[in-house]
């Protein structure tokens, strides 16, 4: 067997790894964790090495970029790690269909969702979602039930937001909703073709279908509706922007490579 790199190494003609690891950075990177710890109680230690490394580039930081072990580490010694989750015991939720696409502006998906405020009162929100890099493109808030007519005007609002001011789509592109009525309508579904989108509803009684919007409601809700104060419906119709916004440009996703919506999109268009 081969030891020519050690034969190289001890006549010093290579050099050793450099020293990456400081321990003395720790004093540095603990108090920027555990600011992004407390803005984002739900997030894990991944998504925490993702704000971090983002927060250490935009401001420039003297250290570039950590790797998630480090973070790891650094949680675990100052006990901020999250509870490990392993799920509902006997839970199974197979499908063999494919929501994701690869390309943005091939499949956008949609669905709605109720927040509970303190008072009782109920938020009802529904939105567009792209199937490749997972930004909100548009949505809807309401404190009555959501009609045919706001599901269309988040079909304008998601075509304005990618295209522009256009009357309809330069391509085809397939819109995948559950069965609510207001996305069975059949004004709904005569609205969405005339703009040039391919309707697709999923299997009745397979919610999973449409796992990338479900996926989304439940991240949303855990993120940001379940760790900010609701104490009324006009206190959450007032944050649902900024949510959204924070959603779209800093959520880490670990199928965008842990980049946000935009983010991840800005580097497909680069391509």
């Amino acid at each position: 067997m081969s030891r020519s790199n050690l034969h190289e190494r001890l006549r010093g003609r290579q050099k050793g790894r450099s020293a990456r690891y400081s321990k003395a950075d720790d004093a540095t990177l603990l108090p920027l964790i555990e600011d992004i710890c407390s803005e984002r109680g739900s997030n894990g230690y991944r998504r925490i090495t993702a704000h971090l490394n983002r927060k250490l580039k935009t401001e420039q930081h003297a250290i570039a970029r950590v790797n998630p072990k480090r973070v790891y580490r650094m949680m675990r010694q100052n006990h901020l790690l999250l509870r490990k989750h392993i799920g509902r015991v006997g839970e199974h939720r197979a499908h063999d269909g494919q929501v994701i696409t690869l390309h943005p502006n091939t499949r956008w998906c949609s669905d709605g969702f109720e927040i509970t405020c303190w008072n009782k009162e109920k938020v009802r929100v529904v939105f567009s979602l792209d199937c490749c890099d997972r930004e909100i493109m548009s949505y809807v808030a309401t404190t009555t039930g959501i009609r045919a007519d706001m599901v269309q005007d988040v079909l304008v609002e998601s075509i304005e937001q990618r295209f522009g001011d256009v009357r309809e789509l330069p391509h085809t592109v397939e819109w995948l909703t559950d069965n609510g009525s207001c996305y069975i309508a059949e004004e709904t579904r005569r609205f969405a073709s005339s703009l040039g989108f391919k309707v697709c509803t999923t299997p009745v009684r397979s919610p999973q279908s449409n796992g990338m919007a479900e996926a989304f409601v439940k991240t949303f809700k855990r993120d940001y509706v379940y760790l900010n104060d609701r104490p009324d419906a006009a206190t959450v119709l007032a944050k649902l922007a900024e949510w959204f916004e924070d959603y779209n440009n800093y959520h880490p996703h670990s199928g965008l490579k842990m980049m946000s919506p935009r983010e991840y999109r800005a580097l497909k268009v680069a391509c």
